[in-house]
């Protein structure tokens, strides 16, 4: 007869346990208070506040918006990842640490920093404004502050695999005759992808419900500048509740959705990497 190895750790039923408990409490009970909320709506009545133009238009900007600011970062987050394993330079750690400044710095104040540099009269925005370049609330605008709370995300998750890859790998594929973009594309990249999927997908959740650094370079004008939060705020202080549960229910959905896509892609490469292996 086999007997179980004691453990330090908590068995599984008691870690499945607390982990549901904590999940519920934590994820589900809000999810699931919106979607009871949003049920006294009639089917007409939630159709007719998700509908209205300027929701739909605050739909287009944020995701749109979202997705543009997760793409940038999926390719200048790998390139910072890329700088800061690979090469020995002077202020090194400086620039590592200036990586997780988002993180630190209250999303307000960045919001304010960046409308300070590009309103159309400051540092930089006073350039730009004469040459018919306008960032500060424009969608330009929304993008470069999500661009620039979302970059970490892209670069932490990238770095550790790209600290972890084995140099033989890339040995060998150069001693066969490969060249750097056949190293790259044949060693590297394979074994990245489910990384660079991972920093994608949490940078897109987390441009899509940020507020505090968009509103201030937004500019908030219907159909040009409003982010979809600050339509769900909008609701919230003319104590319009079924409206903002409203909207934010679509948002859920469509978050849901994306992030599940990109999972599914996730598990995909990881699967043929491993395959590959």
């Amino acid at each position: 007869m086999r007997f179980k190895q004691p453990s330090v750790l908590p068995g599984f039923n008691l870690s499945l346990g607390y982990t549901l408990l904590y999940l519920s409490i934590i994820v589900l009970l809000p999810l699931s208070a919106l979607l009871i909320k949003t049920s006294a709506l009639s089917w007409a009545h939630f159709w007719q506040i998700i509908s209205e133009p300027r929701v739909v238009a605050s739909y287009k900007l944020t995701f749109g918006a979202s997705l543009l600011a997760a793409l940038i970062n999926l390719f200048t987050g790998l390139l910072v990842a890329w700088v800061l394993v690979r090469y020995q330079f002077y202020g090194k750690r400086f620039i590592d640490a200036m990586v997780d400044l988002p993180f630190a710095l209250p999303t307000a104040v960045a919001g304010i920093a960046l409308a300070t540099i590009y309103a159309p009269n400051g540092w930089i925005g006073q350039y730009l404004e004469p040459l018919g370049f306008k960032i500060a609330f424009t969608p330009i605008g929304i993008v470069i502050a999500l661009t620039f709370v979302t970059l970490p995300f892209v670069v932490r998750t990238v770095q550790p695999v790209l600290q972890d890859l084995e140099h033989e790998l890339e040995e060998a594929a150069c001693s066969l005759g490969a060249t750097r973009w056949q190293i790259f594309y044949k060693v590297i990249f394979p074994t990245i992808l489910p990384a660079l999927l991972t920093g994608f997908a949490l940078a897109f959740a987390r441009a899509i419900g940020e507020y505090g650094s968009v509103i201030f370079i937004a500019g908030n004008m219907p159909f040009v500048s409003e982010i979809t939060p600050l339509m769900i705020i909008s609701k919230l202080e003319q104590y319009d509740y079924l409206g903002a549960t409203a909207i934010a229910v679509v948002m859920l959905v469509v978050s849901f959705a994306l992030l599940l896509l990109i999972n599914g892609l996730q598990w995909w490469a990881a699967k043929r990497l491993g395959r590959r292996k």
